[in-house]
Order: C-alpha cells, then sequence, then structure tokens
C-alpha cells in the first residue's frame, strides 16, 4: 500500500509539474520576435482610393509599422497555392499566420507539419474551416478569429441578395445596361416578400440579425439550429424554431444558409435533399459554397427546380473561370464581398491587432475568439 501510495504522490506531482511546464512553455512562446504571415487579395489601383481599405495586401491591415517597431517580420503575400507559392517558402520558419476568408490560406494537415514554429492561427474575420482544425488541434496550435466582427456586413447582405432574387431585379438591370425594355420579360417571376415562409438554416449571429431584419417585412420566419433560441430572443426576431431539418425546408419560399463548414455540413444540400424544397425556391448561400453540392445546384437552376441562387461563397477560392455557377441560370453570384466592407475591415483589423498584443504579452484572447484551445475545438466546429 505504501508503494502504490507513493506512486500516486509521484504521478500527481508529475503532473501538476507537466501543467506548470505547459503554463510556462505557452508564456515563453510568445516572448520575442516573431514572424507572422499575412495572405490578404491584392487590390492594385484601389489600394490608395480609400485610406481605411485595410484588408488587402498594400495596406496589410494597417498594422506593419506597429509590428516592425517591435522586432517582429511581417510578410504579406496573396500567392498561396502551390508547392512554389510565397505562403509555402514561408510557412516553416512561420509563428503566426493570418488569413482571411476572401481569400483564403488554405492550411491543410500537411502545411502544419512543415509549420516547425507555428503557434497562431487567426482569422481576419470570420469563418476558420480553411484550416485543417483537427490537425491544427493535434499540433497544439491555437486558432482565433475576430468574432462578430463582420456579421452585421453579412446579414445586410443577405436582406439585399433576398430582394434581388423575390424581384427578379438583375434581368431588369441587364435590360438597361444592353439598351432593351421589356417589362414582361421581369414582371412574369417577380413577387412581394411580404407573406413569404424565410427559413434559415443555422441561427448564430448573423441568421438573428437577418431575421430581426427581416420581421418588418411580415414573412413568415422559420430558423433550425442545434440550439433553441431562448423566447425573449424568438419573439424579438418573430421567428419559429424547426427542430426538423427537412420539415422546415418543404416549408420555404425562401432558404438562407447560415450554418458553419464542417465534416456534418459539407455537402448538406445534396441533389436529395433539393430535390425535398419546394419548386420554384430561392436559396442565398453566404455561409460556405461547400456546404452545397455543386452539381445539384447548378442541376436545380437549369430545372427551373431552384428559381435562384445567390451568395458569394465559393469551393474553391477564388473561384476558376469555369466554375459552372459562373454560367447556370437565375444567379445573382459574386465573389467573397459580404464580410468585407470598409466598416467590417477596420473592425477584423482592430480584433486581429488586439489579439496580437495579447499573443506577445502571454494573455489569454477573449473566450468568444477562440476556435481551437489546447487541443479541443469551439463547439459549432465539432
Amino acid at each position: 500500500m505504501v508503494g502504490s501510495d507513493f506512486m500516486v504522490i509521484c504521478i500527481g506531482i508529475f503532473c501538476e509539474f507537466r501543467y506548470f511546464m505547459v503554463v510556462v512553455s505557452d508564456f515563453m512562446a510568445s516572448a520575442g520576435p516573431k514572424k507572422i504571415v499575412g495572405v490578404f487579395y491584392k487590390a492594385h489601383e484601389y489600394a490608395e482610393m480609400n485610406p481605411n481599405f485595410v484588408g488587402c495586401v498594400e495596406n496589410a491591415l494597417g498594422i506593419r509599422k506597429w509590428l516592425e517597431s517591435q522586432g517582429h517580420e511581417y510578410i504579406v503575400t496573396d500567392d498561396k497555392e502551390g508547392p512554389d507559392c510565397e505562403l509555402e517558402k514561408h510557412i516553416p520558419d512561420a509563428h503566426v499566420i493570418i488569413t482571411t476568408p476572401f481569400h483564403p490560406g488554405y492550411i491543410t494537415a500537411e502545411r502544419i507539419k512543415k509549420a516547425k514554429n507555428l503557434q497562431l492561427l487567426l482569422t481576419a474575420g470570420i469563418g476558420s474551416d480553411h484550416v485543417d482544425l483537427p490537425a491544427a488541434a493535434a499540433a497544439g496550435l491555437t486558432v482565433a478569429e475576430v468574432t462578430g466582427s463582420n456579421v452585421v456586413s453579412v446579414a445586410e447582405d443577405e436582406l439585399m441578395r433576398i430582394l434581388i432574387l423575390v424581384r427578379n431585379f438583375l434581368p431588369g438591370y441587364k435590360q438597361v445596361v444592353n439598351g432593351d425594355w421589356n417589362v414582361a420579360g421581369i414582371a412574369y417571376r417577380a413577387y412581394d416578400l411580404e407573406g413569404k415562409t424565410v427559413g434559415t438554416v443555422g441561427c448564430g449571429r448573423i441568421g438573428r440579425l437577418l431575421l430581426q431584419r427581416l420581421k418588418p417585412f411580415g414573412c413568415n420566419l422559420l430558423y433550425h439550429d442545434r440550439i433553441k433560441m431562448d423566447p425573449e430572443l424568438e419573439s424579438q426576431t418573430g421567428a419559429s424554431f424547426e427542430e426538423d431539418l427537412d420539415k422546415m425546408l418543404s416549408k420555404c419560399d425562401i432558404v438562407v444558409v447560415n450554418t458553419p463548414l464542417t465534416e456534418k455540413t459539407k455537402g448538406l444540400f445534396d441533389k436529395e435533399r433539393i430535390a425535398k424544397l419546394k419548386k420554384g425556391v430561392l436559396i442565398v448561400n453566404n455561409a460556405r459554397g461547400a456546404i452545397m453540392d455543386t452539381q445539384a445546384v447548378v442541376d436545380g437552376c437549369n430545372s427551373g427546380h431552384i428559381g435562384g441562387y445567390s451568395g458569394d461563397v465559393w469551393y474553391p477560392q477564388p473561384a476558376p473561370k469555369d466554375h459552372p455557377w459562373r454560367y447556370m441560370p437565375n444567379q445573382a453570384m459574386t465573389p467573397h464581398i459580404s464580410g468585407t466592407t470598409i466598416d467590417a475591415q477596420l473592425r477584423y483589423a482592430a480584433g486581429v491587432k488586439d489579439m496580437l498584443e495579447n499573443y506577445f504579452k502571454g494573455e489569454d484572447f477573449p473566450p468568444q475568439h477562440y476556435i481551437v484551445k489546447k487541443g479541443e475545438l469551439a463547439s459549432q466546429y465539432r
């Protein structure tokens, strides 16, 4: 018994010592000059047109002088694809990598293996699915994003897209550009939003903001999520909870996708699920392109089963010139722009700076910013 008790005490001391060493190593890891790599889109001539246009390569989140004044190295590039790209060259000795959802630098398991100094992956914006999160967790990396930085921007964009599809706006605009005038060619499939049933798949911050903005339009509002809203918030939005996704979708005139991309939601809207939707349904997706089966969406638009599809997310990104969504009928697609308004850029640039300051001091981030912390994924990615 004495020997057994001694072993228990030793194990306890070892665990305490190991915990102490982890805490110390985390703190020490944040000390000294660091190499920070940012992956953003190039703005070219537009970079100088607005001093607040900070989310591009040229303006580098507005933090270059601050970082370099403290002795850190700051490499910024838009070159992120292939074995010879700039991102690949800098991965082995980078301590921090900052990417955006709008021009994602895909941080794969293979790249994580090469990144011997890597400690922190930051998303300037919301959505960290461009990172292999299980691999990051297994490697002991921290992954964080600027939660809430562009939720208003995306929700407003979704409302705009709903109206564009419902009113059949784009063909009318194209008529004007082409010098035509054919009211009937627009009016035969233009409707009011009032009285329509709108359902959001996922009801986090963006979904709730969208529902609040839709309430004055007099729609029938539904939502499906893994967590039911509290009664007071439900009352504020005027939305009803639907536990069964397919049951909700079968009721919707308009479906808005607001769920994160995870292994569970990848390909969520496949051929079989789209077939269960109302004929002529309108779909808005500003979440992630890979939530949709690409060809199933094309087939649905071609057949008319999908009456209109609009979004700004693709897979992969940037979308190649031959991506079929560019050429399907009744689409209102754009590049990934909804969350990178100037107002959103200022918010997510400030959030990145704040988190880097915490990182250099060895301090924690606000809890809501963590996607991977101490080997554990945030609940929305599990």
